[in-house]
């Protein structure tokens, strides 16, 4: 059967069979004509084909070795003030029309329990080409038993650096994303990104002391990229020298006490006690930070951002160089000198602050809707050196 896409009224002369599985290549062209067909005020369609892999071993044994794929499409539409989501793993034109008429049909019907309208979509310039961070080796190019190899070395070093260490566990994981957006607002995209992880754990025993030293890295790019500062062996030994030095470590004094954070713990307390009280999201549904825009919320020499490429640590986990609504990604400063100066945002949001989108809108997998959430969270370096910093800290 062959249509010419007429399920939202005609289109084009171009036609396709409604059972068709439509080609990476030709997708663009399809999900353009898709959303146009839908009677809204704006819609998009995200196509995604995502890889993972997971290798696991821990005590000398693999436990796990996992490979899977999944791909799909998901389409958004606003219509009557209301959003309306659908996706489907198929892409049969018969399906993706489907699908469509579906997240309108939702729009349609939040709308009538939705309180607050979704009064628009902030303008901006729009994301039209191809994204990608070229990888230094691509992680299609590593074969399966190499990836395999360097967790087994590496638990095995963890476990052999010394008889303290009572078990181990190390992984390998990975993400490779490929994805094709357009909406009606004119914007287009196709974009790829993958993102390895090596994780490794070491346990000490003691008596009734046990401990833990953990070194994971992840990246935004390819195998040489991961490993560009360390090999594997050399992050298993500090995960298990980090252990060893916790066990024999003595325990500090209860109560305050002045502290010089280690730039990884620095990074979680921004994405976790700053960056999501700062989606503007959770500000709009009442979060701490609501009201607190122009204030002082922090010592005066400290900046935070939030940044699709982050510009001390190029090819961080959290790089994104465009969103899932397809808005370019940028620096987005949060608190500068100690005073709160902006939000996190997406198109929407930015339009009810009546400021420009950050870049935020993210989609964990085709069949979830974007959602404002964090890239690289991070307090901006000062210009102390860690020698300093000891010498004036008096007591901690």
């Amino acid at each position: 059967m062959l249509s010419k896409l007429t399920i939202f009224g005609q289109l084009s002369n171009q036609t396709y069979s409604t059972r068709e599985i439509i080609r990476d290549e030709r997708m663009i062209d399809l999900l353009r004509r898709i959303v146009e067909s839908v009677d809204c005020t704006y819609a998009e369609a995200r196509y995604q084909v995502r890889d993972m892999t997971e290798i696991a071993i821990e005590k000398g044994e693999i436990y796990d070795v996992s490979s899977l794929k999944i791909s799909g499409v998901g389409i958004r539409v606003l219509k009557s003030g209301a959003w309306g989501f659908a996706g489907t793993n198929s892409t049969e034109v018969e399906k993706l029309a489907s699908a469509a008429k579906k997240a309108e049909r939702m729009a349609v019907l939040t709308s009538d329990k939705r309180g607050e309208k979704v009064k628009g979509l902030a303008d901006v310039d729009m994301a039209e080409g191809k994204y990608e961070i070229t990888p230094k080796q691509p992680l299609e190019d590593i074969a399966i038993e190499d990836k395999m190899s360097i967790v087994v070395e590496a638990e095995r070093e963890i476990r052999g650096y010394s008889d303290e260490i009572v078990s181990a566990r190390c992984s390998y994981n990975e993400i490779i994303d490929r994805k094709k957006f357009v909406n009606t607002d004119g914007s287009w995209f196709e974009s790829y990104l993958s993102k390895p992880e090596f994780r490794t754990m070491a346990i000490c025993r003691s008596g009734d002391e046990t401990v833990i030293g953990i070194r994971n890295i992840g990246v935004t790019g390819g195998w040489k990229d991961l490993f560009s500062k360390m090999d594997h062996l050399g992050i298993a030994e500090q995960a298990a020298g980090k252990a060893l030095r916790l066990l024999k470590a003595s325990h500090p004094k209860g109560g305050r006490s002045t502290v010089i954070l280690d730039p990884s713990l620095a990074g979680i307390i921004s994405h976790e006690a700053i960056g999501h009280t700062v989606e503007a999201d959770f500000v709009r549904s009442g979060s701490i930070a609501s009201g607190l825009m122009g204030k002082k919320v922090a010592s005066e020499l400290v900046t935070i951002a939030d940044s699709g490429s982050s510009e001390y640590m190029p090819g961080a986990a959290g790089t994104l160089m465009v969103d899932d609504e397809g808005v370019p990604t940028k620096r987005a400063e949060i608190i500068c000198k100690g005073v709160l100066v902006g939000y996190l945002h997406d198109r929407e949001s930015a339009a009810h602050f009546d400021v420009e989108p950050t870049g935020n809108a993210r989609a964990f997998e085709y069949s979830n809707e974007p959602i404002i959430r964090m890239r690289n969270t991070y307090v901006e370096p000062g210009d102390w050196k860690l020698e300093e910093l000891i010498q004036d800290t008096k007591k901690g």
